[in-house]
């Protein structure tokens, strides 16, 4: 699989000098399309990154990281969607203007259309659908749609992903931002789910996705401020989508048709993440939170899953 850089932290490197984001240079910003390939072990891999067979002997888990389950096949668990595709650190272009060092990963959303494969080929087109100027000293939005495809032209799915550019405020031109995300209810949870973060998480998960060293280094990690290396943002986002499916499909991630979520703070492997649920009509409203240190990890969370 490609690796990529994500946005949710800063690497240990200056800032851009004097850069400025321009509006039309980033909202036109050209993609080429991308193709790319993996196999089922790193479908199995990616299952694994995002703590799926803690219990090995769950079959609701098994699916998605033993080709042998239940005497079936195996499953691609469908927010493996976000590692694929991806179209690589062109933020760090100074083309940009982007103070890429300031970069944290502010909101990702999901609607899938089709079950992934479980090994092949897709195609990923990227584009910037929103430019949002936050103001003088509150930085900007940047907000890139990735639509994946299958060899056959079947829309598998189709992701937002918010760059939150704290040093890129101000540049006086901007979009009207995409619609909010709803705060959760101000109701007691109707389904709680306490997951537990391997302390080997982030070690796993950065060999489907992101290898920064922030996820792997614990002298990288003092440097950026924390105490030991932390999670990457998506894995958290993919322990959420395991915990909706738990919670509310039965362990079936093909029913899971939505996952859209606000990040608040990192996470450190080997904590356990508390989720609640509500169902509010067709939506389930979601956050996560750090139990040992009390602290808000995910919030804003939306959700669908579909009837069987």
């Amino acid at each position: 699989m490609h690796h990529f850089q994500s946005f949710d932290v800063a690497e240990a490197a200056p800032p851009l000098g004097g850069a400025r984001l321009n509006y039309d240079t980033i909202k036109n910003w050209h993609f080429d399309d991308r193709r790319h390939t993996y196999t089922e072990k790193d479908t199995m891999l990616y299952g694994l990154g995002i703590g799926l067979g803690e219990d090995p002997v769950d079959p609701s888990q098994l699916r998605y990281i033993y080709e042998g389950a239940g005497g079936g096949e195996l499953w691609a668990f469908p927010t493996m969607s976000v590692v694929l595709g991806y179209p690589g650190f062109w933020m760090r272009d100074p083309r940009a203007g982007i103070d890429w060092v300031r970069l944290v990963h502010g909101e990702q959303r999901l609607t899938l259309h089709a079950a992934l494969p479980t090994q092949g080929t897709v195609l990923a087109k990227n584009r910037i659908t929103h430019v949002i100027d936050k103001g003088a000293d509150k930085g900007a939005l940047v907000v890139i749609e990735r639509t994946l495809y299958d060899e056959g032209g079947q829309h598998l799915a189709t992701l937002a992903q918010t760059s939150f550019c704290r040093g890129n405020g101000g540049f006086g031109q901007g979009d009207v931002p995409p619609a909010a995300l709803p705060a959760p209810p101000d109701r007691a949870p109707d389904r709680q789910i306490s997951l537990r973060v391997s302390a080997r998480a982030a070690l796993i998960y950065r060999l489907s996705a992101d290898m920064n060293p922030l996820h792997a280094d614990p002298e990288v990690a003092r440097k950026a401020g924390f105490e030991r290396p932390i999670l990457h943002g998506l894995c958290t986002y993919g322990m959420a989508a395991r915990a909706i499916v738990q919670a509310w499909a039965d362990g079936d991630a093909s029913r899971l048709a939505q996952l859209d979520v606000r990040f608040s703070a990192p996470v450190y492997p080997g904590e356990t993440l508390a989720f609640d649920m509500w169902q509010e009509g067709a939506q389930i409203r979601y956050t996560a939170r750090s139990v040992e240190r009390n602290v808000l990890t995910l919030n804003c969370g939306v959700a669908k899953v579909t009837t069987r």
